[in-house]
């Protein structure tokens, strides 16, 4: 799959899965809220550390730098 998320997108998400998870470890969040909460980060990470969105893709949205090419 080809990439669609830029350095800086990756590296906002990977910030805000690690507070996240935080909020649930700390237990300032419980329930249900607990269970929705790790799985946004568990995706957040995920699409962080690979790179590529689902929803990006879908709506045609790409972060990545652009490649300049040299004449």
């Amino acid at each position: 799959m080809k990439k669609n998320m830029g350095l800086a997108d990756r590296i906002i998400r990977a910030i805000i899965a690690i507070g996240l998870i935080l909020l649930c470890v700390t237990h300032v969040v419980n329930g249900l809220s607990f269970i929705v909460l790790m799985v946004v980060a568990a995706v957040f990470l995920l699409t962080s550390l690979v790179g590529v969105c689902p929803a990006y893709s879908l709506f045609g949205l790409n972060t990545c730098a652009r490649k300049r090419t040299v004449h």
